[in-house]
């Protein structure tokens, strides 16, 4: 049983299933399914400040129609006539009430239509308030969304495991990925790796010790180190066994971002089977003829094969 650097359970869990999927996305985020969460707006807001820009515009998009839609039911049934002649085609008067509803609910009205009748008067109002409501509502998440610091750092797909020093080490690479420099970046390791005890399987936590865990500042690249020594919990295995291991690697970045004059992190995370054996990273910057540092951010995955 492995002892080395052992850490109690971070927010996991001790006990897992044969099939556990990672714990960590890809792209950073918990992989946890919540379920009877009654906070629905709170998580809502927050959702809809940290999706992509592209989901988050669709999202809108699909409101603002799923809403004029409806809007434009409910003038249809209160009656066509009193906001438009009607035209005679059930398709041709929903559009018209589709475009008086989007007038409405964007307080443009451009005078070609407007209520005729206390009714549609009334739904009028009331979708006006909504549209003030929706629209300061969109606001603030457009606020939250510029607002929200965000991280710059890129991690290589690829983590190896290679010859290093006496023995081996594993190693990732983090990348820069815009032109200021990170201050006092920072860097964190826990494995995850699942032992089966019985018909049951448990999770252990290790924090792995690293050749450093702080720089000054990263303005291109940083490959970071883990040496299986004595005092690692990989020590145990050859590389073989390291290859039949099953777990994770979450990793915790973090630096001072001076465009919002704080700190920020990024969480990423690397399963066991991702490893690749007897590669090195490949150089990912260079000088130009004017003696000007060059970083090739695509050569952020690049490795050259070690001779066995």
């Amino acid at each position: 049983m492995i002892k080395y650097n052992k850490t109690a359970d971070p927010g996991f869990g001790n006990f897992s299933a044969e099939n556990v999927q990672r714990f960590v996305n890809k792209d950073g985020t918990f992989n946890i399914k919540h379920i009877n969460n009654r906070n629905r707006i709170q998580t809502t807001f927050t959702y809809l400040v940290n999706i992509s820009w592209g989901r988050f515009f669709l999202l809108v998009l699909a409101g603002y129609i799923v809403i004029n839609s409806f809007f434009a039911v409910i003038y249809l049934l209160a009656g066509i006539d009193s906001i438009h002649p009607s035209t005679g085609n059930r398709f041709y008067d929903f559009l018209n009430a589709f475009f008086f509803s989007a007038q409405t609910i964007t307080t443009v009205g451009y005078g070609a239509m407007s209520p005729t009748g206390v009714l549609t008067g009334i739904i009028s109002t009331f979708q006006a308030l909504i549209g003030l409501l929706s629209f300061s509502f969109i606001t603030g998440l457009l606020y939250g969304r510029f607002a929200r610091p965000k991280s710059f750092i890129k991690f290589s797909s690829k983590i190896i495991c290679r010859p290093f020093k006496e023995g081996n080490a594993i190693m990732f690479r983090m990348m820069n990925t815009k032109k200021s420099i990170m201050i006092n970046p920072t860097v964190a390791v826990t494995l995850v790796l699942l032992n089966k005890e019985g018909e049951s399987y448990q999770s252990e936590f290790y924090k792995l010790e690293l050749e450093r865990e702080k720089i000054s500042y990263l303005p291109t690249t940083w490959t970071v180190v883990h040496e299986i020594n004595n005092s690692s919990p990989f020590s145990e295995f050859s590389v073989d066994e390291l290859k039949q291991l099953k777990g994770e690697l979450v990793v915790l970045a973090t630096y001072f971002e001076k465009s919002f004059n704080q700190d920020v992190y990024q969480v990423h995370s690397y399963t066991l089977d991702e490893f690749a054996f007897g590669e090195s990273f490949r150089k990912a910057f260079d000088f130009d003829s004017d003696g000007i540092t060059v970083l090739d951010h695509s050569k952020l995955d690049s490795t050259d094969r070690l001779n066995s």
